[in-house]
């Protein structure tokens, strides 16, 4: 499952900005839909209490609930059951399929290189955290794998001491103290008020959403996407399944470990003080 990942629609104003090119706007166009759709999530879950649940009076009760932080949990699980219903029909047989007609190593490939093409994103969020050093290994990871790499498809750069580091724009926003808010189950899979403010930040970092029309980029650009979900899901397969059989309650354990991992992403970066120049270099 991916957790995988705004601003306000964008509108031309005025005559001048009528005039602007097709390939602008349609970028913009494919970047302000999906940031609108989820916008517009987050401020119905922001603004309607008759999703939330009832704070509990009993105090071992309520200890419970300010851990679980899951304000909204009968939305939630209604999106969860949604979402569940959605991947077993659909998702999942695909990913299977995937699995089936794709043979591993190209699979590792294809997964090399949807990490590569995701570089970019990474390191403007490097960047704003004011990691420089991380950022400048996720700037060569890009160069060394785009070009040696050939498309991203052989992860070169791991191999030359420079492995993926994750990051987004809801870990920065974490870096800089910005808590998370509630916990929230989006269709895309579990999140946070920050992680979901922070989705719609990294579509704005992401080049690919701004290709322009012609020599088949924006095909390529609903290929990309729809690789990377496809295959994200592939590579969980057995670990939710063996989730969905053996979990006593599966949305609850989804919960957790998500909030465990975001921390744990969090504050390595936050612990992240290397000097900005390697050792190599002296």
């Amino acid at each position: 499952m991916n957790s995988g990942r705004n601003g306000v629609r964008l509108r031309p104003r005025g005559q001048a900005q009528m005039s602007q090119t097709r390939e602008g706007f349609s970028a913009r166009r494919r970047f302000s839909s999906r940031s609108s759709v989820l916008a517009m999530t987050l401020l119905a879950l922001a603004g309607c209490s008759a999703i939330k649940a009832p704070v509990p009076k009993d105090p071992d009760a309520l200890a419970e609930y300010q851990q679980a932080n899951d304000p909204y949990e009968p939305l939630n699980r209604k999106v969860y059951n949604m979402t569940m219903t959605v991947d077993k029909w659909a998702l999942r047989p695909v990913a299977k399929a995937y699995i089936w007609a794709v043979p591993r190593t190209v699979r590792n490939s294809l997964g090399n290189m949807i990490t590569t093409m995701n570089e970019p994103s990474v390191f403007f969020n490097d960047v704003g955290a004011g990691k420089p050093r991380r950022a400048g290994d996720a700037f060569v990871r890009w160069c060394i794998n785009m070009s040696v790499g050939v498309g991203g498809l052989i992860d070169v750069a791991k191999m030359a001491g420079y492995p993926h580091h994750d990051n987004d724009a809801g870990l920065t926003l974490a870096n800089w103290g910005v808590p998370s808010g509630p916990y929230l189950f989006l269709p895309m899979g579990p999140s946070s008020l920050r992680d979901g403010i922070g989705y719609g930040i990294d579509q704005g970092l992401s080049p690919w959403n701004y290709v322009p029309r012609g020599y088949g980029l924006i095909s390529f650009n609903w290929a990309y996407n729809m690789l990377g979900v496809v295959h994200g899901r592939s590579e969980h397969i057995d670990e939710l399944d063996a989730l969905q059989r053996d979990a006593l309650d599966p949305y609850a354990t989804i919960r957790s470990a998500y909030q465990q991992q975001r921390q744990a992403q969090a504050q390595a970066i936050k612990n992240d003080n290397r000097a900005t120049v390697p050792a190599w270099y002296h």
